[in-house]
């Protein structure tokens, strides 16, 4: 936990400590410098240990030698969303061999997202390659074994504010238009009915997955994460599926409470 709050820390004097390397190079004093040099090697050294530690604990985990990693509850994850940055869905032989661990882990609906709507662009591609891979293994297993498929839900940015556009459109008709002179404090149910109204009634993620350089949602809709629990994974090209069986199991031990 300190690791992961130490990093964070860092990340977020990004703006700052690029603000005073300006200011050390303009100066020309070669004293502060060298100063600054040495600061980036021993944070370059950090990173390089942080990074050697995490992928020997995701093959330590991917190889099943914790135990408390080889059984995931994965009934905690009915609903499970990965937000990827725009120009890492690019990536589609990743983004696929991730659907591949997921479905590999025991997940059955997943939400793929990305600001752009590069995943959109590329579902038809990864639904056939994915489909065409339950085909084979089916072919050389039980025929009579259930073997249930991954639900795959892809949205981008322009999604949520065409579900804003048209909530508000319903709820300006239905309590400012009308004739009842008495104009009521919206709620939060009443967005939620707005958006039912229109059709927008999919679920919200339990856990959501960041895969990119950007520690935030990068615009998923917000009303349906209220709940959903972040975690962020750093970039998909170093993807680890001791990393993502971890995650989900850490979310698996959490105990939420929701208030009343």
């Amino acid at each position: 936990m300190f690791l992961r709050w130490l990093e964070a820390t860092i990340l977020d004097l990004g703006d700052e400590m690029h603000r005073v390397y300006m200011w050390i190079w303009s100066s020309g004093d070669l004293g502060l410098r060298l100063l600054w040099h040495v600061m980036h090697l021993i944070l370059s050294t950090w990173y390089f240990i942080i990074g050697l530690i995490g992928s020997l604990e995701s093959f330590l985990i991917s190889s099943g030698l914790f135990k408390r990693y080889r059984d995931l509850d994965i009934s905690k994850v009915q609903y499970l969303a990965v937000a990827i940055d725009s120009d890492e869905a690019l990536q589609t032989l990743k983004v696929l061999e991730l659907l591949r661990w997921l479905e590999a882990i025991g997940l059955r609906k997943v939400c793929l997202y990305d600001t752009a709507g590069v995943l959109k662009k590329s579902k038809e591609a990864l639904t056939l390659l994915l489909n065409n891979e339950r085909m084979s293994n089916e072919t050389t297993s039980d025929p009579l074994v259930d073997q249930k498929c991954l639900s795959l839900e892809v949205i981008s940015f322009s999604d949520g504010k065409q579900a804003v556009a048209k909530a508000a459109d319903v709820l300006l008709k239905k309590h400012y238009l009308s004739s009842n002179t008495e104009k009521p404090n919206l709620t939060e149910s009443d967005m939620t009915d707005a958006l039912g109204a229109i059709g927008y009634r999919e679920p919200d993620p339990d856990l959501m997955l960041i895969y990119g350089p950007a520690r935030c949602h990068m615009g998923f809709p917000a009303w349906r994460i209220r709940y959903t629990e972040i975690v962020h994974m750093g970039p998909l090209k170093s993807m680890k599926i001791g990393a993502l069986i971890k995650a989900i199991h850490r979310y698996t031990m959490v105990h939420q409470n929701y208030g009343t």
